[in-house]
């Protein structure tokens, strides 16, 4: 069959791990939506986070190890397209890049996983000295800052492995995102939902960011249709803060972004700790929608004169 010059077909630059094959395939479905000329083929590219499962993340650099080689497959013309969860996506604009598309947010909070066939149990009566599965400093002094008898130790892999390990007997319990559980199908696994205060999700949790070439002018008007105007002011605020922070996208930082739709305003509350948990600073700042990202600034403001630059390290964290 001949195209018609009207018809394209959109290729989508995808890690290759079924969490992120579940994302890549909610947005072909998005894309393909948009009308009947619009066809979509998905490409798996390998990253150096999926390559590499035994250095911890903050070892490798911790910005881009998930998006870097995702980026280049759009930037060299192999893909017009890359789907990344935002959160591990840097705030650092790439040039020739645009961040076109994000669409509605998923649950944003993390999720206590006990081993399977374990009793129903919460993050207050685990044992003491408990061996937790968490890649992330943000989890960790999280929980450290009210648990400092817990045994942190580093898990890699998808989630599936993740999973196999802790039901092995390799750790008592794991700290997951909720919206990749529930993605996954895998929701009966949550044994308790973490929410603040104490854990705030990560800057971008459960959103998905798609990004395009710049100077595609039809495709960036096809993604940002596909965008919700709530969850792209969130993020908005929310990267704001972690660039004007300094820090990277696996820092120990936890946001939590409100809007109230009638008002028209958005709300930021923000921590930063320490590596070990033992120091915290938090912030919190409510502004209009429409200057969500000068909100997010005025919080970072506020936790950097509460102390936050001295608990940042350069690179820190894995989410």
């Amino acid at each position: 069959m001949t195209a018609s010059n009207s018809e394209r077909t959109i290729r989508i630059a995808t890690r290759a791990s079924s969490l992120a094959m579940w994302q890549a395939e909610h947005v072909a479905g998005l894309l393909a939506g948009q009308g009947p000329d619009v066809s979509v083929e998905i490409v798996k590219i390998s990253t150096r986070g999926d390559r590499d499962l035994k250095e911890p993340l903050h070892a490798m650099g911790g910005q881009g190890v998930f998006t870097r080689e995702v980026q280049n497959a759009v930037l060299d013309g192999r893909c017009d397209v890359a789907v990344h969860s935002l959160k591990d996506l840097p705030t650092q604009t790439v040039a020739g890049l645009c961040l076109a598309g994000i669409p509605v947010r998923a649950a944003r909070f993390d999720a206590l996983v006990l081993p399977a066939g374990a009793e129903s149990g919460t993050f207050e009566k685990l044992p003491n000295g408990a061996r937790i599965g968490t890649g992330s400093l943000r989890r960790r002094a999280q929980l450290l800052h009210v648990r400092d008898d817990l045994e942190m130790l580093e898990v890699r892999g998808n989630v599936e492995t993740r999973l196999r390990k802790l039901d092995e007997g390799e750790y008592d319990a794991l700290i997951m995102a909720v919206a990749g559980l529930e993605r996954l199908g895998l929701q009966e696994r949550i044994s308790q939902v973490l929410e603040p205060p104490l854990m705030l999700p990560a800057v971008g949790q459960a959103a998905l960011g798609i990004e395009c070439r710049a100077d595609d002018a039809a495709l960036i008007e096809m993604l940002t249709a596909l965008s919700d105007p709530i969850t792209r002011a969130e993020v908005v605020a929310e990267r704001a803060c972690l660039a004007t922070l300094r820090a990277g996208c696996h820092a120990p930082v936890g946001t939590l972004t409100k809007v109230d739709t009638e008002a028209r305003t958005l709300s930021i509350d923000a921590v930063v700790l320490s590596a070990d948990g033992t120091q915290r600073v938090d912030a919190s700042e409510t502004g209009s929608v429409a200057d969500a990202d000068l909100c997010g600034q005025r919080v970072a403001d506020q936790l950097r004169k509460n102390g936050a630059d001295a608990l940042l390290a350069p690179e820190s964290d894995g989410d």
